[in-house]
């Protein structure tokens, strides 16, 4: 599987009413906190990949999720494998990578709110430290279907009064580390 990612800066008041003016439905909201860690084997700085403990937080219910996100596949968007899968506790997932050596690298806390427009996920975030984005992604199931998806996400931001040309590739956590 790969998710088809675009993220470009916002204003997320503007876009929000933009988005309610098209129709697009908004589907939840949710607060994440995700942790990252970098491996005692290799530098995920320098090999562009991610491991992380995501605990979301929905109306006063916290869960957990652990991600491995590999290397971007191609120069125009954030596009990359991904491998995800539920945990009982964030905590417990916390202390399993750091007894095996996995260090805490950062932690990038996010108030988000997904919206469905044209077959695609729009997420407005708001991030401690690094301020507002839009996300507009999907999935794909083949390599090749990537371009047909990235396109399509840069026609939604064009629908929404946003320039591709603004995209940002470096993640949430890259920015925050840029800033500190």
């Amino acid at each position: 599987m790969y998710e088809v990612e675009v993220k470009v800066p916002a204003h997320l008041a503007t876009v929000a009413d933009r988005l309610a003016d098209l129709g697009a439905e908004l589907t939840g909201t949710v607060v994440q906190e995700d942790t990252y860690y970098d491996a005692p084997h290799r530098d995920f700085a320098e090999t562009d990949e991610a491991l992380r403990v995501r605990r979301e937080t929905r109306a006063d219910e916290t869960t957990a999720r652990m991600t491995y996100k590999g290397p971007l596949v191609d120069e125009e968007s954030k596009t990359r494998a991904e491998v995800e899968t539920g945990v009982d506790d964030g905590d417990d997932a916390d202390s399993v990578f750091q007894n095996l050596g996995f260090d805490p690298v950062a932690t990038v806390r996010k108030d988000r709110r997904f919206y469905s427009y044209d077959g695609y996920t729009i997420t407005l975030d708001a991030v401690e430290g690094v301020g507002e984005h839009v996300e507009v992604e999907t999935e794909v199931g083949a390599e090749a279907d990537i371009d047909a998806a990235r396109e399509g996400a840069y026609d939604v931001l064009r629908d929404l009064g946003l320039d591709p040309a603004d995209q940002r590739r470096t993640s949430y956590l890259g920015m925050l580390l840029e800033d500190s």
